[in-house]
């Protein structure tokens, strides 16, 4: 692979994550992208993608619910950069090409799955196993929320 290609494979991987998440621009799927928590201190991570599952609308059923995390990942050197691997949730994933995960599979821990292209659909390539979250729920909603409000108003400021 070329290194100009990263961008465009990242770009496409993204665009598939997003359908893949919520396909259907549906308001009751819980997401955000460039999720950033621990703000300005040395341990600040940066999530590519946040989904969050409620079990259902009622309060023990969100407090039950899941986040999802997604790392994407263009190229074996993205991979294996340092960047990038910020498994924050309840069940966390990497997205990329097929051949990238042919040849770090061996690398992926055992609780991270891995999502790749398949046609115009991305395919679960290895399940993920729940995990246990380091942060709290409130903590967790409130950084998605900050980064959905971030691109609404990206979005906003587009159109005027």
């Amino acid at each position: 692979m070329i290194d100009s290609d990263r961008p465009i494979i990242t770009r496409t991987l993204s665009k598939l994550l997003e359908n893949h998440i919520d396909p259907n621009k549906d308001s009751r799927i819980y997401w955000a992208k460039e999720v950033t928590f621990d703000y300005e201190t040395e341990h600040s991570v940066r999530v590519d993608y946040m989904r969050f599952k409620p079990v259902n609308n009622s309060v023990s059923g969100i407090e039950k619910g899941d986040f999802y995390c997604y790392e994407v990942k263009s190229s074996v050197e993205d991979f294996k950069s340092k960047n990038g691997h910020n498994f924050i949730g309840d069940y966390n994933y990497y997205v990329m090409p097929a051949n990238v995960f042919d040849s770090v599979k061996n690398g992926i821990p055992y609780n991270v799955g891995v999502f790749c292209p398949d046609a115009q659909c991305l395919v679960s390539v290895k399940k993920a196993h729940k995990a246990n979250r380091n942060k709290s729920l409130c903590e967790m909603l409130l950084m998605m929320y900050r980064s959905a409000r971030r691109d609404i108003k990206k979005e906003t400021e587009v159109e005027e």
